[in-house]
């Protein structure tokens, strides 16, 4: 059988009861203030003080960011503000080129239409000079005719008919004139094969050689265009005629 005291707990060892203390483990059981305060205040301004440092840390290094985004956005820019500058500055000498390109082509077509014009005007008035010059032409035959019937008449003594005709003559010329039609007729003048055709010589020596001694026919220009050249005799045996410098010292 069991003893009771045995049962109860008690160590008979000794004679004396002693009570067996066991140990529990709680974890609600109570810390003392006293023994812990002291060990976890340090511990604690640790933990902020690593905190403040990863704060810090942290913030500098968004600041260092956000510089570093700044700075690459800026030198975007730039690069952006260049090229743009440089594709402005591209499109200005191209425009500047196209400018000068249209404006030498304005210079050039406004010379030309000058010239055009100055062309057409001197063709007008060459087209109208040929019609005049072809129509007196035509009528210095009529002339010829006029001054024949005047010396015949003269010739033989037909008065009355000559003044009629004369009056005709006259009227006719002057007409002619006044478009332009000179009288060839260099009688005691050098000869000049341009308006004068030569179609006998006469013995002269007191005239200087190659004098127009008479004229046949008389001659018509006009401006610079000889319509006809005058039939003329020509001396000979007469001394040189000076040059037209030698003559003028002389006079």
């Amino acid at each position: 059988m069991t003893d009771p005291k045995s049962a109860s707990g008690k160590n008979p060892v000794g004679g004396k009861d002693e009570d067996m203390s066991i140990p529990i483990e709680d974890g609600n059981v109570p810390v003392d203030d006293k023994s812990t305060g002291t060990a976890e205040a340090p511990q604690a301004e640790t933990v902020t003080e690593v905190e403040a440092e990863i704060i810090d840390e942290a913030q500098q290094t968004e600041t260092a960011d956000a510089d570093a985004e700044g700075d690459v956005v800026d030198q975007a820019n730039e690069v952006l503000a260049d090229a743009a500058m440089k594709a402005a500055a591209e499109e200005l000498k191209k425009v500047q080129a196209e400018a000068a390109d249209w404006q030498d082509k304005y210079v050039r077509l406004h010379a030309e239409w000058d010239t055009y014009r100055r062309r057409m005007k001197e063709q007008q008035k060459e087209d109208r000079a040929r019609a005049t010059e072809k129509l007196v032409s035509n009528l210095i035959p009529i002339l010829d005719d006029f001054e024949r019937t005047v010396d015949y008449a003269e010739a033989n003594g037909e008065g009355g008919l000559i003044d009629g005709v004369k009056a005709v003559q006259t009227k006719l010329f002057d007409t002619l004139v006044k478009d332009g039609l000179e009288v060839i007729n260099p009688v005691g003048e050098a000869y000049n094969a341009l308006e004068a055709q030569a179609v006998a010589t006469v013995d002269d020596s007191s005239a200087f050689d190659e004098t127009v001694a008479q004229v046949y026919q008389k001659g018509y220009r006009m401006g610079n265009k000889v319509l006809r050249a005058a039939m003329v005799t020509v001396t000979t045996g007469g001394p040189k005629r000076p040059a037209p410098e030698e003559t003028e010292e002389q006079e």
